[in-house]
């Protein structure tokens, strides 16, 4: 694009009751070169990271189960979604941030995690980049039930399935998570699991 430029940038706080929605406006340089006034509504929850656990000898991945409103206000009849590990990031570190959270949501407790990519998750509306991980686990490195924080109100049922099942479910729409199904998608191109 020969323009795009923008400026006159104002914010105006909506509402700051669980993370930070801002009404946005400002000028937007268009293709033509004219100025337009345009206004946007951002919602900022900080940055997070997710990963997947798989586990290459046995063929499985560790999975989470939890209630989710926001689907179940928008047509999942019980709001149960089947989703990868994922939290929001503590002191913006996304490696330590992924650790943590495998111990806290699935009771593994890793020490070696690769990131794989990055992605803004929904550029119209959220600021959020997600940054997307996947990390081995053993039985061995079990040390809890997992289940998530209790002072987060989290009420998560870890799930181990095979590889092939959780293409499977992703197939047949049991698996809906946009960040679940994009990291078993990178699983099943770079054919992680030797398939």
């Amino acid at each position: 694009m020969k323009y795009g430029s923008v400026r006159n940038i104002k914010k105006e706080l909506l509402s700051d009751n669980w993370y930070y929605l801002n009404k946005v406006s400002f000028e937007y340089q268009r293709e033509d070169g004219e100025w337009e006034t345009q206004i946007r509504e951002a919602y900022d929850r900080g940055n997070g990271a997710v990963i997947l656990l798989y586990n290459l000898e046995k063929g499985n991945v560790v999975l989470t189960k939890q209630f989710r409103m926001p689907t179940y206000l928008n047509g999942n009849e019980d709001g149960m979604m089947i989703e990868a590990c994922a939290g929001i990031l503590e002191k913006g570190n996304a490696e330590q941030t992924i650790i943590m959270e495998v111990e806290e949501e699935t009771g593994f407790k890793i020490d070696k995690v690769k990131k794989v990519f990055e992605s803004y998750m929904s550029p119209g509306s959220v600021t959020e980049i997600l940054h997307f991980f996947i990390g081995q686990y053993e039985d061995g490195m079990k040390v809890s039930e997992g289940g998530g924080a209790e002072d987060e109100t989290e009420n998560i049922e870890v799930l181990e399935m095979s590889f092939k099942k959780a293409l499977q479910m992703v197939s047949r729409g049991e698996i809906k998570d946009a960040k679940t199904i994009m990291l078993l998608q990178y699983a099943q191109i770079n054919n992680l699991f030797g398939q």
